[in-house]
């Protein structure tokens, strides 16, 4: 075995920067000018060893870098590292097969088919008029072909990783201001959340016995990035706000959908108006609200 081999998972290691480059093993074979046939041999490790010519430029048209580390004296010589300038995630479905026993395309979105709803090509598997007599094999995975698609669900879910939620302090907002943000890191506002302390008189509804509360003037999220947690991340951060100033309730004025989701994340409706809401703080002990 050679030290390449000791090293990496070569075959891994491509289909992981195939993915991450959205690269098809053609289109790969196109920018690289390796033969398909050949990067096919290295992925399924049937290969008996490419040449390191081979592998720097497989891996520098899929976008990755290889890099070459010394050992110790008295090691030997050694090729310490290939990859992709570090940490690149592995092929989600790299342990699914087809019917023939191989892998899955790494540039696509795969997943395991095990009844008629899993696959989209069983057109036919909602057609009671066809009878229990037809028949038609299931694939063993199923793929995502639409590329917009699949691009637009990938970058939600690094939306969902790696959006951060704070409070917005700025000399501007008055005192009584409370607002939230939901950032990504680049800075790009994804969702915010605003509040105020009734202290002018504005809220004139059944105040809390110790007058501590808060009122919520509104909660947004991109319509791109909306059913990914963000919402709930800013009422999670309001109420954790909350607890630190000891503030124990918490009234907003919402309907339909809105008022649904405040529901799911604590919120119950005042009795006299099916429009108004307001969020308790749980007593010491108490058993929290599962969202």
């Amino acid at each position: 075995m050679s030290d390449l081999e000791q090293a990496i998972d070569l075959g891994a290691t491509l289909r992981a920067l195939r993915r991450a480059a959205d690269l098809s093993q053609r289109e790969l074979a196109a920018r690289s000018g390796v033969p398909q046939a050949t990067i096919a041999r290295i992925e399924s490790g049937r290969s008996t060893g490419p040449n390191f010519r081979t592998v720097e430029r497989l891996v520098a048209a899929a976008a990755g870098r290889v890099t070459i580390t010394g050992q110790p004296a008295g090691l030997g010589d050694a090729l310490g590292e290939v990859g992709a300038g570090g940490g690149l995630p592995a092929v989600p479905q790299e342990g699914l097969r087809d019917v023939a026993g191989r892998h899955c395309p790494a540039h696509l979105d795969a997943r395991e088919v095990r009844e008629p709803k899993d696959w989209p090509g069983a057109w036919w598997a909602h057609w009671s008029s066809l009878g229990g007599g037809y028949r038609t094999p299931l694939p063993a995975v199923t793929y995502r072909l639409d590329r917009d698609r699949r691009d637009r669900d990938r970058h939600r879910d690094w939306v969902r990783r790696e959006h951060r939620v704070r409070r917005h302090l700025h000399p501007v907002l008055p005192a009584t201001s409370w607002r939230f943000v939901a950032e990504l890191p680049d800075g790009t506002l994804v969702g915010e959340l605003h509040a105020h302390e009734p202290g002018d008189g504005s809220f004139e509804v059944d105040p809390s016995p110790d007058g501590c509360q808060i009122v919520v003037d509104g909660l947004r999220v991109a319509p791109a990035y909306r059913l990914l947690g963000i919402g709930r991340a800013l009422v999670a951060a309001l109420t954790a706000e909350m607890a630190r100033h000891d503030v124990q309730s918490a009234r907003a004025v919402a309907e339909g959908e809105g008022a649904r989701f405040l529901w799911l994340c604590g919120f119950e409706v005042e009795s006299w108006s099916a429009a108004v809401m307001r969020f308790e703080r749980p007593v010491s002990g108490g058993r929290p609200r599962r969202w």
